[in-house]
């Protein structure tokens, strides 16, 4: 039995990648009416998931009352379908290009552990935050912006304002 194992390609040009990017989102916007967006199907699936193991907590918590009362079947929104393509589309991605396998990138200055630890810490903080400022890069200031909505501009200046201020503090996981 032989094997053939996949040569490993460069990566996308990062200005082919924006403009594709901006394609998908004008898609999105002609065929479904909506922006792209991610963390509204992670509260799909907590919501789904609090309901399945503890239906009395979801019946009785305002939040899941009022999110469930909006969204009888959450994991039928289009989001949950779009980041289920998100995944298969990294996994295929990884798969065509030779580069499917388990590793952490990190610069050679740090372990991985603390650098599972920082992307989980910053995973957490910014989850969070994109549930305060009611979405995530990509729907409220990547397709705020697309439609020149004020509140996505502020976003986005927000988060790379923000990555801007802190990149200092942090620089030294990664140079």
């Amino acid at each position: 039995m032989t094997t053939t194992k996949l040569k490993s390609k460069t990566y996308m040009n990062p200005y082919l990648a924006g403009v594709l990017l901006g394609l998908v989102l004008l898609t999105a916007n002609f065929i479904s009416g909506r922006g792209l967006g991610a963390s509204g199907a992670v509260k799909s699936v907590i919501v789904t998931a609090v309901d399945a193991v503890a239906p009395g907590h979801a019946e009785n918590a305002p939040f899941y009352v009022e999110y469930l009362e909006a969204h009888p079947k959450p994991m039928k929104s289009w989001l949950v379908f779009e980041m289920l393509g998100v995944l298969v589309g990294g996994f295929l991605s990884g798969a065509l290009a030779g580069r499917l396998k388990f590793k952490v990138e990190h610069s050679p200055k740090i372990t991985s552990r603390r650098r599972l630890i920082f992307a989980l810490a910053g995973g957490i903080l910014f989850g969070f935050g994109s549930q305060l400022g009611r979405g995530c890069t990509s729907g409220s200031a990547l397709s705020g912006m697309a439609v020149l909505s004020l509140g996505g501009i502020i976003t986005m200046a927000a988060i790379f304002g923000t990555g801007y201020a802190l990149a200092y503090f942090v620089r030294k996981n990664w140079i």
